[in-house]
């Protein structure tokens, strides 16, 4: 990179970078695939992450029972597969241990405590202005043909207003924040949520001897992590191959009703929508059952209506009852943040996500690419990588080859 200072006494003070290769936003695991695809191409880049390490959600927030809900075969990154000893479903330990022994691997340094405030293209230079600033005000702009926004769509907290929240007496936290049911023996928890991350956290507060309730607002699709002594998610992907989305969302909960019986009976309602096609429509991810489920049937987990409002020791619902708590979780999930910093023109949308769908989501307008934004995961996210990875270096070597002709022509034949 060539530091080109440009500080004109404005607050905060700002330089002006510009970079061989592309920028990444984001040293996440989509961020790191796009930088080692990079690497075997031979192509330099910057990665800009306003965190102090690789994967802020893995490090930070993640409780510490979660796994990789998916067999390790679907969330291996480009390039290295995992170590042959590591268990069918990953730890969040071993999957964070795998992420640094990938990035030591392909040499990968990220630029941290980068928050990327402002991305703008420059139409009369075709270059697009990257503005990052670090803790403390200082502020540097990176210039470059290529941008990568590999951000994620889990960049923040999703927390709904509820009626009275601040009144209430006890604890209110997000999952992001959850650690372990330790600390919470004994105490009445309300879960405000049932997708993967509420079902287990549920499980985690009842192995640690505390009361859990779990607010459902709408219609969720529970299937058993396993099928047939294969993992659902596999058998998915197969069938996927040779039959229509509705066929395998038949055989899946007709499979799922054999071994788990009705979820309706227990207040969990299945949407009319399959569970496949409900994600690929919404994005919503069916719930791959590990251990929770069992809770629910014993009556150890109990299952609530939507919360109406927040009081001074509990719950209302919209059903009408009410309910004392010592403390609440919202298991609400995550959101995109690149619209407030990006400016592209419209090819993202309001919340975040690519207008265009999968499979022609992953590249944009004037040198502009997303990673892991097609909501399949990090299967998903890998395949984008090298997608976009790919098409850089092409670009990148073309630029390369008329540099070296546009000299040549300068210099005379003796």
């Amino acid at each position: 990179m060539q530091d080109q200072a440009a500080n004109n006494g404005a607050s905060p003070r700002q330089n002006s970078c510009i970079v061989d290769g592309p920028i990444i936003v984001g040293a996440g695991p989509s961020g790191l695939a796009v930088a080692a695809t990079l690497r075997k191409h031979s192509v330099p880049f910057t990665i800009l992450e306003r965190s102090d390490d690789i994967a802020d959600l893995w490090t930070n927030r993640t409780y510490g029972r979660l796994r990789l809900h998916l067999p390790k075969v679907f969330c291996e990154l480009p390039h290295v597969r995992f170590p042959p000893d590591f268990p069918a479903y990953p730890s969040k330990h071993d999957f964070l241990r795998y992420l640094h022994s990938y990035a030591a691997h392909f040499s990968i340094a990220p630029l941290f405590g980068r928050a990327v405030t402002r991305a703008r293209f420059d139409e009369a230079t075709s270059l697009w202005h990257v503005t990052a600033a670090v803790e403390g005000g200082e502020a540097t702009e990176y210039v470059s043909r290529w941008l990568v926004v590999a951000s994620g769509e889990n960049a923040e907290v999703v927390v709904p207003r509820v009626k009275g929240k601040e009144r209430f007496g006890g604890e209110v936290l997000h999952s992001s924040e959850y650690k372990s049911g330790e600390r919470f023996k004994g105490k009445r928890v309300l879960v405000v949520g049932c997708g993967n991350s509420g079902m287990e956290m549920c499980l985690d507060l009842c192995e640690h001897g505390a009361i859990p309730f779990m607010s459902v607002r709408s219609g969720v699709h529970v299937l058993p992590r396993e099928m047939l002594g294969t993992s659902t998610f596999g058998i998915a992907m197969k069938l996927l191959r040779w039959l229509p989305v509705k066929l395998v969302d038949g055989f899946l909960l007709l499979v799922a009703k054999m071994i788990l019986g009705s979820t309706e009976k227990y207040g969990l309602k299945r949407p009319k929508l399959g569970p496949l096609e409900i994600k690929g429509v919404t994005g919503k991810s069916p719930v791959l059952d590990v251990g929770a489920w069992s809770f629910i049937k014993s009556g150890d987990i109990k299952v609530v209506a939507e919360v109406e409002s927040l009081g001074c020791n509990g719950a209302r619902f919209v059903d009408g009852n009410e309910m004392a708590f010592d403390a609440v979780i919202f298991a609400t999930g995550y959101r995109s943040n690149v619209p407030s910093w990006l400016q592209d023109g419209g090819f993202f949308t309001e919340d975040g996500k690519p207008r265009s769908r999968w499979p022609g989501n992953w590249r944009g307008p004037n040198g502009l690419y997303c990673v892991g934004f097609s909501g399949r995961g990090l299967l998903g996210a890998g395949a984008d990588a090298l997608r976009a990875a790919t098409d850089i270096a092409a670009r990148w070597q073309q630029q390369e080859e008329t540099t070296v002709a546009a000299a040549a022509a300068t210099i005379s034949p003796v």
